[in-house]
């Protein structure tokens, strides 16, 4: 049941204007948006920290998640576990709108999205 609870929250796209987003090509410019700054999806009480050294930390639904991510040929690439439960390795364009908000695409942009607020 959480795995395919968990798949749904990382999969499910997310209502996000087309106009605004614009891709993040490089790390510096990702790290200067993440900087101490939490991702958010209210709707499912998902909240991540995407750490400088490569770590990533954070809760989705009450349960822990952590991870490891590298900045690879312009994309996220990052492998996460969810309380036990494997969130295999992927790279994902990333776009931001502004300062505000992050969407992550899976499959090097051929996937499907979620949209994070940063705070």
């Amino acid at each position: 049941m959480r795995a395919c609870l968990l798949a749904c929250l990382l999969t499910l796209p997310l209502p996000a204007a087309a106009d605004g987003f614009t891709p993040v090509k490089d790390k510096d410019r990702f790290l200067d948006l993440v900087q101490n700054r939490e991702l958010r999806i209210g709707l499912y009480n998902l909240s991540l920290n995407v750490l400088p050294d490569g770590r990533i930390d954070g809760s989705a639904m009450g349960w822990k998640i952590t991870g490891q991510w590298a900045w690879k040929d312009g994309y996220f690439c990052r492998e996460m576990d969810w309380s036990g439960m494997e969130i295999d390795y992927n790279c994902q364009l990333v776009e931001a709108q502004g300062a505000e908000k992050l969407r992550f695409t899976v499959d090097q942009g051929k996937g499907d999205s979620a949209t994070f607020r940063l705070r």
